[in-house]
């Protein structure tokens, strides 16, 4: 199972969270982070740069095991599935993740809407990129 598909599958599910984490929630939402409803609630900028590290390392382990499981299943029947299975982990991860925060933490509720949607769509990329890059030999020949 961890062939050189699967460590090159997990790279490129990695870089694209972390592409993917910048553009939708350090870009489209830069403004929301900085807004005087939602800041107040935030550590300082200072803070949080000096536990990114654990950020990184979160990510590395979502996406080990986003790879892990698409490994697991894997079904062969190309984009769809990536498709599919990014919208599972989609839904199990960022919709429970998103809504929970929102009972812990007084966020405006667009802003726990934007973080669901935004995390919907960060996995199912990540699920079309484990779609055209995981094929091992066994089932590609």
């Amino acid at each position: 199972m961890f062939t050189k598909k699967f460590f090159l599958t997990f790279v490129a599910v990695f870089i694209t969270l972390e592409v993917t984490g910048f553009i939708l929630y350090m870009w489209l939402m830069g403004d929301t982070w900085k807004s005087a409803e939602v800041s107040k609630f935030l550590r300082p900028e200072a803070e949080m740069m000096g536990k990114m590290w654990i950020v990184y390392l979160m990510d590395l382990v979502w996406a080990f095991f986003f790879t892990f499981f698409f490994a697991k299943g894997y079904e062969n029947k190309g984009i769809a599935e990536g498709i599919r299975f990014g919208i599972y982990i989609g839904l199990f991860f960022s919709l429970v993740m998103a809504y929970q925060s929102y009972v812990f933490y007084p966020y405006p509720y667009w802003v726990t809407f934007q973080m669901f949607v935004y995390g919907l769509i960060q996995a199912i990329l990540c699920g079309v990129v484990a779609a055209l890059l995981f094929k091992p030999k066994a089932v590609a020949a």
